[in-house]
């Protein structure tokens, strides 16, 4: 589903390159569920960003789905981001002067669907992730855990096959931490792959399958049994 073959990403900084990603070689099938961790400048971020095709490899091939994106303009990128990846964040990303329900339904107004569609869409999600009661409220009259469900529906309403999340109980307190978890994890009951960046030890060891990052290479690649 998706493979990252011999995939590198430099950056320049002054008069200096420096490696964010080195030789990196991955596949990921679906319905797995990853987590990625390392300390900070391991290279974890830039790899999502490389999965979610917010960024591009210095060199390399990233095939997704059978497909080679590793060269497709912006415009191309745009479309399949919207139509195969799902993004959560750590600090959630929502738009401020948006009700929770517009902040879900936005991706598919940007996708075109009809608004019959979108609004039975919104309605299912918002009544799945117990936001119901809270879908005319703002993100800042909702708390961090409705947020974070908020954010997990709109990454989910065009049904992606892929979702990354990014530190996605960062800003949350424990209990509400661990709700989340859950609920993201539930998704691998539908088919999708899930990717999750940590730092978290304790979290990014429900993953059945354990990425360890150091200075932009792959320490470790761990299977384990579901």
């Amino acid at each position: 589903m998706i493979a990252l073959q011999n995939v590198c990403r430099t950056f320049t900084v002054g008069d200096q390159e420096v490696a964010a990603l080195r030789d990196i070689n991955l596949s990921f099938g679906a319905g797995e569920y990853i987590s990625i961790m390392g300390p900070s400048g391991s290279g974890k971020s830039t790899m999502l960003n490389m999965l979610g095709l917010l960024d591009r490899p210095s060199s390399g091939t990233y095939l997704l789905d059978g497909g080679d994106v590793t060269d497709l303009n912006d415009e191309q990128l745009a479309r399949v981001r919207r139509e195969k990846i799902g993004f959560v964040f750590q600090s959630f990303h929502l738009v401020p002067r948006l009700t929770a329900a517009q902040n879900v339904e936005l991706p598919m107004i940007l996708a075109g669907i009809p608004v019959e569609e979108r609004k039975a869409r919104v309605q299912v999600l918002m009544q799945n992730y117990g936001l119901a009661e809270r879908a005319d409220h703002r993100p800042d009259q909702l708390s961090g855990g409705q947020r974070q469900r908020v954010a997990i529906a709109r990454a989910t309403v065009m049904n992606p096959s892929v979702l990354l999340a990014d530190e996605p109980t960062g800003n949350l307190d424990q209990a509400t931490g661990w709700e989340v978890l859950k609920l993201l994890e539930g998704l691998l009951e539908q088919g999708i792959t899930l990717v999750l960046v940590t730092h978290d030890a304790e979290i990014g060891a429900r993953a059945h399958r354990q990425i360890h990052m150091l200075d932009g290479r792959i320490l470790s690649d761990e299977q384990q049994a579901k």
